[in-house]
């Protein structure tokens, strides 16, 4: 699993749902992704101190500015580009896989605290933000 989170003023997706101030979280499935890895992933990003706390420092997380998370799926995240100029995604999970660990990602951010929307699985997307920074980190 591949986790690009970007600290947002304000993120959208369409057909969707959009954020005030938070973080957009794209994700990629890889075929051998767990559970276990998803709830470490869902923790790590409900808990990542990106936002700035009165020093100025990384100090806050989601959950102690009470920021909202945009969860996109996405799997070309997975994609190997280590040969030529087409990149494979054969690494990449099946949908029926893939849909019920980006479910239970959300699910767990959820359950974490966190205010959740999304994106369409599967469905071509339109993503807008404003990146906050910008501060983009990536996550496995």
């Amino acid at each position: 699993m591949r986790i690009v989170v970007q600290r947002v003023a304000r993120a959208s997706v369409r057909p969707g749902g959009a954020i005030g101030p938070g973080l957009l979280a794209l994700v990629g499935v890889a075929a051998e992704d767990t559970d276990a890895d998803v709830d470490r992933l869902a923790g790590r990003v409900a808990r990542l101190r990106i936002f700035e706390g009165a020093d100025g420092r990384f100090d806050r997380s989601l959950l102690d500015t009470g920021g909202a998370a945009l969860v996109v799926s996405q799997f070309t995240l997975i994609a190997d580009t280590a040969k030529g100029n087409r990149p494979s995604f054969s690494r990449a999970a099946r949908p029926e896989h893939a849909q019920p660990l980006f479910e239970r990602f959300c699910a767990a951010l959820r359950d974490a605290g966190v205010p959740v929307e999304t994106g369409v699985f599967g469905a071509r997307m339109q993503v807008e933000l404003v990146n906050d920074g910008p501060v983009t980190i990536v996550l496995e």
